[in-house]
């Protein structure tokens, strides 16, 4: 019978409570948004740097070597000489060693020339097919073999750069030898082939001019399919010397490694060693300043919904005292008076954080399509935090509770001879 009455009441004033729903929407949906976004941030950054104490590359912006060799979302900051690195690789210091060499892709996703253990890294296998073995035979991550239909067996060309419009490298294609497993980091989003293919492809690139007519975007052809215009045989083998490659992913036996190597590499070569734990810290602390104050912005938009709520309930009082005083008649009890105004507040804190909490996911979505395709990140509007989420949940009550508290207890005072000796 309450639920009935306060379902009734609360749209008693239609505009008055439409504005304070909009208001709790607006704050729970951007509350909501931020807590998805920094939660699956977070752990998409932190999961991808496992196994990786730092990443040896050329002098820049340490912050840039981490993105584009970790994250693979950014341009690198410069190549390295692949036998100075792998001197290092050699350290007694050094538990593992990834090398990577990167430079094409293929409609928009990198192609990163590395070895097997680059996907024991990220705890990928070949769900399909087998690994790279020779020369421009590539393993798919599993969302591009799903969003572009990539099967075993088929071949594509590569375009130069980062760009998905750059010069195509028709000289040779990738034939695509297996399809890795799922695993929700970066892995998914590349296209891993071996060190030399990359080389290859590289030392023919030099040769561009002579083909211009290959500039066209990149395209995908099927096992059995003939090229129109090449028909080249595997490249030859291609000599370390003199090559560069772009990073190493450094795992170290030891602290000692991790604390001695950024000097003795500055010190001694012309390359840099950069922490991926350091540095995404100092990323997540700018990151958390902007998601801290958008916080603050939002709490204080459902500080004004209940202040809305408040004024509401206040204000038809006085027109419900009649009411509240033929119900006393009625039978109910004061608690009862006092019970129908805080779930009133409660019902429209309730109704408020229902529909704030679809909102935020749908702007999730749209947040996820645009960077999937620019970053090759995604993430889940599906998900719950349900600790934070459940906190929001407890704060949107306690704003109706105290937003109704004054005009609960006003309800609950009621004197009912006077209200209607008044009538």
């Amino acid at each position: 019978m309450i639920g009935r009455l306060a379902w009734k009441n609360i749209w008693f004033k239609p505009l008055n409570t439409t504005l304070s729903i909009i208001l709790l929407t607006a704050s729970v949906a951007i509350i909501s948004l931020l807590i998805l976004l920094q939660e699956q941030f977070e752990k998409q950054f932190s999961s991808n740097i496992d196994g990786v104490d730092v990443v040896l590359g050329a002098q820049g912006s340490p912050l840039q070597l981490i993105l584009s060799s970790v994250y693979q979302v950014d341009a690198p900051t410069g190549n390295i000489s692949y036998s100075e690195a792998k001197t290092w690789m050699k350290h007694p210091f050094v538990k593992s060693a990834i090398p990577l060499a990167f430079g094409d892709n293929y409609r928009g996703f990198k192609i990163v020339g590395t070895t097997p253990a680059y996907l024991d890294k990220f705890g990928a296998t070949v769900s399909q097919g087998k690994i790279f073995q020779s020369d421009f035979e590539v393993v798919i991550g599993a969302e591009i073999a799903k969003k572009l239909n990539i099967k075993v067996g088929d071949k594509f060309f590569g375009s130069h750069g980062d760009a998905a419009e750059g010069e195509v490298h028709e000289e040779f294609a990738y034939k695509v030898s297996g399809i890795a497993s799922p695993t929700g980091k970066v892995i998914d989003n590349l296209i891993l082939c071996n060190i030399p293919s990359v080389w290859a492809m590289h030392e023919n690139h030099e040769h561009a001019d002579e083909n211009p007519e290959h500039g066209e975007e990149g395209h995908i052809h099927f096992e059995g399919d003939e090229h129109e215009h090449h028909n080249h045989e595997a490249a030859m083998p291609v000599s370390e010397e003199g090559k560069e490659i772009t990073a190493v992913l450094i795992k170290f036996r030891n602290k000692m490694g991790f604390v001695t190597w950024p000097r003795l590499i500055a010190q001694n070569t012309k390359m840099q060693a950069a922490s991926p734990a350091i540095e995404i810290n100092r990323l997540f602390s700018l990151f958390g300043i902007g998601l801290q104050a958008l916080q603050y912005l939002a709490y204080g938009i459902m500080l004004i919904s209940g202040i809305s709520i408040f004024i509401a309930l206040y204000t038809t009082l006085k027109e419900r005292k009649y009411e509240f005083a033929l119900l006393r008649v009625g039978g109910a009890s004061r608690l009862q008076l006092l019970s129908l105004v805080l779930f009133e507040s409660i019902l429209l804190c309730f109704v408020g954080f229902i529909f704030g909490t679809i909102v935020g996911r749908i702007a999730l979505f749209l947040i996820s399509s645009s960077t999937d395709e620019e970053y090759k990140m995604t993430f889940d509007p599906f998900a719950f935090v349900w600790e934070k989420e459940g906190i929001l949940f407890i704060v949107t009550i306690f704003v109706g509770i105290l937003a109704a508290g004054i005009p609960a207890i006003k309800a609950y005072r009621l004197n009912i001879s006077k209200t209607l000796a008044n009538a």
